[in-house]
């Protein structure tokens, strides 16, 4: 004789458990169309990037020869020194190392955050599976500790 309890509890697990998986497909899905995407994301911010890079270089090549033609045309006339153009040029060069030092230290910094997010998702990733395998195993006891009780509940209930 089949007992009615267990074909139940039988099929309402089966139930439970294709809907989980169908959740997690689902989930699984959807998860995979936004990494298909990620090669282009990626290629189209790069794209962006060169593009701003070389028009800024564009602009600057641009401003500065306007500048050039405007000085050389219009102030032709006035005398010259050279010593304020030596000390332009030096100042220059030195903002312009130590602009380039600061972005250099900038990149390393943003290099070594993102380096860092990704160990801190492998560590995520870790202590998710430690506490699914925690979780799973307190469950499984649960459960035990339940069936072994149910158990000895009908045994003493059924006894004449």
């Amino acid at each position: 004789m089949v007992d009615k309890e267990s074909v139940s509890g039988n099929v309402k697990a089966t139930e439970v458990n294709t809907a989980y998986e169908t959740v997690r497909d689902s989930f699984m899905r959807a998860i995979d169309e936004v990494a298909k995407a990620q090669p282009q994301y990626s290629q189209s911010i790069s794209n962006l990037q060169l593009d701003y890079i070389q028009t800024v270089k564009n602009v600057v090549h641009t401003t500065f020869a306007v500048q050039k033609q405007f000085v050389g045309d219009t102030w032709n006339t006035f005398p010259s020194s050279s010593a304020v153009s030596d000390q332009m040029a030096r100042q220059t060069s030195d903002f312009t190392n130590n602009a380039i030092k600061a972005i250099d230290i900038n990149n390393q910094l943003t290099i070594n955050a993102i380096d860092a997010a990704r160990e801190n998702l492998k560590v995520y990733n870790r202590t998710v599976d430690t506490i699914t395998e925690y979780n799973t195993n307190i469950a499984k006891a649960w459960n035990t500790y339940y069936n072994v009780s149910q158990q000895q509940q009908k045994q003493f209930f059924t006894k004449p």
